[in-house]
């Protein structure tokens, strides 16, 4: 799930005007109760997070640079603005953070935190990557409650993601192979860091978020065209080949693309293939299967284009 542009595999992507929206809910402000800052608020997880937060009641702050609420990693004077007064904030951080120097900057970030009275911080991280450890860690530090979200592959990514092109096309070309992937929901990841946001007994906990089986991209691919109706097949590459693409076709610097061939052949060599707990326990449920996912996102015609 990592260090990406916005329209590579991970987390946060960006939506584009061709990609469904959840409904746009204006961002609220603290009327005597202190706000949760969701930064990465327009992503595949941060507008569910927010969305849940505003219906709970409670006050939410989006960080973002064109937001209401301005912030960007890279300029550390908009920091301080967006946690004034921010209990908690949910973190979906950007490139990745898989990304060199995101230890550094989240490290700094939670420090700021501190500062700032905000005492909870939730982090999105991915499961299987090694790289990501670091910046695990980097929020760890005195006076603050963190906690960190592990989450496998998105089923969004189907939709939302650089997958839904192929989904389109009818040929889905990624570099899995035949490796199995438990994919998660983003609305149950979001359900969870709601509970961590806003609940008791997470701090200090490592939370690992999967959905309830196993597919290739293949078996993946086959249900949504019977969903869809649609040709749809999975045609596997090497991860080179697929790096060298996306700096061919969507004009990735060559060290990005380099990255990101580093990094699927990691998460995709088969570490990620079983199953874990972390959305029952959190939740109180099974985490919500990628066959109720196809059917719902099939009629809601996303895939239609």
């Amino acid at each position: 799930m990592t260090t990406q542009h916005p329209e590579t595999q991970h987390p946060d992507a960006q939506p584009t005007d061709a990609q469904p929206k959840e409904t746009r809910h204006a961002e609220t402000r603290p009327t005597g109760r202190r706000a949760v800052l969701v930064l990465g608020g327009t992503g595949k997880t941060g507008r569910r997070v927010a969305d849940r937060l505003v219906r709970a009641g409670h006050p939410v702050r989006i960080g973002s640079r064109s937001g209401g609420t301005p912030f960007d990693w890279e300029d550390r004077r908009t920091w301080g603005p967006a946690l004034d007064g921010a209990a908690a904030a949910y973190i979906a951080y950007y490139p990745d953070v898989c990304d060199p120097g995101a230890a550094t900057t989240l490290h700094a970030f939670a420090e700021r935190a501190a500062e700032y009275g905000t005492r909870r911080l939730v982090l999105l991280s991915a499961r299987g990557a090694e790289a990501a450890l670091p910046a695990e860690g980097a929020v760890r530090v005195p006076g603050v409650e963190w906690t960190v979200l592990r989450a496998s592959w998105f089923c969004q990514n189907f939709d939302e993601g650089v997958l839904r092109s192929g989904v389109l096309d009818g040929e889905i070309v990624f570099p899995a192979g035949d490796v199995k992937e438990p994919f998660v929901d983003a609305d149950d990841i979001a359900e969870v860091a709601v509970a961590a946001l806003t609940g008791d007994g997470h701090a200090g906990r490592v939370h690992e978020l999967t959905g309830p089986r196993l597919l290739t991209f293949a078996e993946a691919a086959a249900e949504i065209a019977g969903a869809t109706g649609r040709a749809v097949r999975y045609v596997p590459v090497s991860a080179g080949e697929y790096g060298a693409a996306l700096v061919r076709d969507q004009g990735l610097p060559d060290e990005l693309g380099a990255f990101l061939t580093d990094l699927f052949a990691t998460l995709l060599d088969g570490r990620n293939a079983h199953l874990a707990d972390g959305v029952q326990r959190v939740l109180g449920r099974a985490p919500r299967d990628f066959a109720d996912y196809v059917r719902e996102t099939a009629g809601s015609g996303a895939w239609a284009g």
